[in-house]
């Protein structure tokens, strides 16, 4: 096997690197990919597969809590730690025996060990050399830890998915995706809260109406929030932390979740060696993922945009195409689509109001924004929250931002508006099903065509 000359040498096995892989194979290439740990990386194992597990875990407790106000007669006894954590790993070990299943089955050869880049066309495996025409780095990244020992207490994602009680109380530091879902999470299984965030609101990516909806909806929840305080230091104990803000504020609790976001893995992988051009551990690449060395691409959350599994995913499947001579459309970072599962769910796709207003002008730029209220499916399901969209004034839709129990499951359609240009009319002439979350997209783009009928003025 050492003297094999693959068409593609694939280093990481997580959702960019088996992408490359299986679309690769697909396409007749000779295919090698690489990975220390186990196909799937981060996303399945340690992120948002996982993570998804215990929400939906979480959400079942609150419908038991809330049973009674639907007729039916339910006490939520308690939450069995070990067995919530057995189902979530159920889910992970079905997929990946689905995945190792596909990556054999497409003739893939999967080679276990940590793998470094050596040359412009080689990766080394523990002393081994394999050779690619083309080398894809699709390393991902490991959660922050801003320069704290995480042991004990003080705990990343990784180790908060493999707690096996509920915390009796948390300080999360971070209010952007990670730290929402967490702290969703972690309230509905009864642990007391409080997120810590440097910037001014939470979800600060997002459409600053969401934000405002978020918060609203976590104070009802009676989830505490700080916002634009900032990290001074913690104290371990033996069982709790004490966690100090800049502005001399002290929160106690049992654990410290650090989740400020995640970093590029690419120290130590012999990337800057072989001449490949990086920006503070981000991997340059151009929008087919070319790096600046000729055979070598990249992929995934290693490369500077929006750090996602479905993102990673997509550009895995164009580098593959651009190697095997199609003529994929590149990822656009902006059409990728959001979902933060917490509760109230959050979906968004394209341009946020302010980020519009930027690009085009305040004067070019009209929103509508419909109230779920006037659903009938989100008053079944008891959910509130508002769908808004971002356009122009005589043009396309620029962005769509939901939040509301479901609306993950809308991001759809949102993405296919902004994808296509849709306008107003196009959407508002759609006929949305009854009684759906669905219709309050066709709801919002009646609102924007001028005809709203369901809205509260």
């Amino acid at each position: 096997m050492t003297d094999t000359v693959y068409d593609m040498v694939i280093l990481g096995a997580g959702s960019g690197g088996y992408a490359a892989a299986l679309r690769g194979a697909q396409l007749g290439l000779k295919v090698a990919l690489i990975e220390a740990d186990k196909v799937g990386g981060t996303c399945l194992h340690r992120g948002c597969v996982p993570t998804k597990a215990i929400l939906h875990a979480a959400e079942t407790a609150d419908t038991v809590r809330e049973a009674s106000a639907l007729g039916i007669r339910a006490a939520l006894e308690g939450i069995d730690m070990p067995a919530v954590k057995t189902y979530k790993d159920g889910i992970i070990s079905r997929m990946y025996k689905g995945l190792q299943g596909l990556v054999a089955s497409r003739g893939i050869d999967l080679i276990q060990g940590w793998g470094r880049l050596v040359a412009p066309d080689a990766v080394e495996v523990d002393g081994r050399r394999i050779t690619g025409k083309n080398v894809i780095l699709a390393s991902g990244s490991y959660s922050k830890d801003i320069g704290q020992e995480i042991s004990g207490p003080v705990m990343t994602s990784e180790q908060a998915l493999e707690l096996d009680h509920v915390p009796a109380s948390a300080v999360i530091l971070g209010g952007g995706v990670i730290g929402v879902e967490f702290a969703s999470a972690w309230a509905s299984l009864g642990c007391q809260v409080t997120i810590i965030e440097g910037l001014p609101r939470l979800v600060p990516n997002e459409d600053e109406a969401i934000s405002k909806q978020l918060e609203r909806a976590f104070r009802k929840r009676k989830i505490a929030f700080r916002t634009s305080t900032m990290f001074e230091s913690v104290e371990r104990h033996e069982d709790s932390v004490t966690v100090r803000a800049a502005d001399g504020t002290t929160y106690y609790a049992e654990v410290l979740l650090i989740a400020v976001g995640r970093g590029p893995a690419t120290a130590n992988l012999g990337y800057e060696e072989v001449g490949v051009s990086m920006d503070r551990g981000f991997v340059l690449a151009d929008e087919y993922g070319r790096t600046n060395v000729p055979g070598v691409w990249a992929v995934g959350d290693i490369v500077p945009g929006v750090q996602l599994a479905h993102r990673g995913f997509a550009q895995g499947i164009v580098v593959a195409e651009k190697i095997a001579g199609l003529d994929p459309t590149p990822v656009d970072d902006v059409l990728v689509p959001k979902v933060t599962f917490c509760e109230p769910e959050i979906a968004s796709v394209g341009l946020t109001e302010a980020a519009a207003k930027e690009l085009h002008g305040e004067e070019a730029v009209t929103t509508a924004e419909f109230n779920v209220a006037g659903n009938a499916k989100s008053q079944i399901l008891g959910t509130q929250g508002f769908v808004k969209l971002v356009s122009l004034k005589d043009g396309p839709i620029l962005g769509f931002h939901a939040i509301g129990a479901r609306m993950g499951e809308q991001v759809g359609e949102g993405q296919l508006m902004v994808s296509w240009e849709a306008d107003a009319d196009d959407v508002a002439s759609l006929v949305h099903a009854h009684p759906t979350q669905n219709e309050t997209l066709g709801e919002a783009a009646m609102a924007l065509a001028g005809k709203p009928l369901h809205n509260h003025s």
